[in-house]
């Protein structure tokens, strides 16, 4: 079988080997793929592995032989999945690889802003402590987070592992999801309605896929139902979250910070309102990124590829 990788630079910078997907078929390796090229590039495969590339009906159509997609993510908003379904084509996804990573990633983002460490270890640097008349100094307020509440948007393995994270440093967790989980519930974790949930959450994480319906949930009227000096958090998708309407709120001061790993635009050729923005921190859509859970991802795609040859896919969303 004829196997092509159409952006498998970020999965694959050069510490992975493909060698075990290349025992699986012919295999064909690019890094990236812009869009008009995609179709010529799949041409006669029958698996095509893909992360941020879209593959539309179009493609599909134009793509006969097309018989697997292997999402190299957990997410597949990125495939027509209602095409796929209607034409026979398995789409696969990666899910759980990276739980840990996102959940680390989480948590390093509100530390950072909890606790200024990168502030106040340049400020030394800088001499400043050398110059100051007592033993300390803070140059920004620090906080504790024992005794806050965080609002989890979406509940699945990521949400549930950083409820268990943000319970053991003393938070109160409120979560809210589209599928309720009353096996969760404890003294400092509740499933609520999204309206609780926004108004009484003093730290928001966001981790729900990308729909018609989470498009955009972020916006001036959730916000406005929100604590003053809330803090905002998304590893998640970019889309979630109405960009200017983020920027404005923490111009205003209502969002007392944002710790954001994802945008509406990547990588944000157009610029974003929210990197202008002094308190909120943007990193690079790395939470999922570490060499640990990319070879997770690599190792479930081809056990995905392998299942699916064998004639038991696994991992299947459509």
């Amino acid at each position: 079988m004829k196997i092509l990788v159409l952006d498998g630079f970020a999965l694959n910078p050069g510490d992975l080997s493909w060698k075990g997907i290349k025992e699986l078929g012919t295999l064909v390796v690019y890094d990236r793929t812009e869009q008009a090229r995609i179709v010529n590039r799949i041409g006669d495969a029958e698996i095509v592995l893909v992360n941020k590339c879209p593959i539309s009906r179009e493609t599909m159509d134009a793509c006969p032989n097309l018989k697997l997609i292997c999402v190299t993510a957990t997410g597949y908003n990125t495939i027509d999945i209602e095409a796929a379904r209607e034409k026979g084509i398995t789409v696969c996804n990666v899910p759980s690889y990276a739980t840990e990573s996102v959940t680390q990633h989480v948590f390093a983002m509100l530390l950072a802003i909890a606790n200024h460490i990168s502030e106040h270890a340049q400020s030394v640097k800088a001499g400043e402590w050398q110059r100051t008349a007592d033993f300390t100094y803070r140059k920004y307020p620090i906080f504790e987070l024992s005794g806050l509440t965080m609002g989890i948007i979406g509940m699945g393995r990521i949400g549930q592992s950083v409820a268990r994270v943000a319970n053991a440093f003393g938070m109160n967790v409120l979560y809210w999801s589209k599928h309720p989980h009353p096996e969760l519930e404890s003294e400092h974790l509740h499933g609520v309605s999204l309206e609780q949930l926004l108004a009484e959450s003093d730290v928001i994480s966001l981790h729900c896929p990308l729909n018609e319906e989470t498009e955009n949930l972020i916006c001036k009227k959730t916000i406005a139902k929100m604590k003053q000096n809330v803090i905002i958090i998304n590893t998640s998708r970019g889309k979630i979250i109405n960009d200017m309407d983020l920027a404005n709120a923490l111009a205003s001061g209502k969002v007392a910070y944002a710790a954001i790993d994802v945008l509406s635009e990547e990588p944000p050729v157009h610029g974003s309102p929210l990197i202008e923005q002094s308190h909120c921190l943007v990193t690079p859509h790395i939470a999922w990124a570490p060499l640990q859970a990319r070879r997770r991802c690599m190792e479930i795609v081809e056990q995905n590829i392998r299942a699916f040859q064998e004639g038991h896919p696994q991992n299947v969303v459509c």
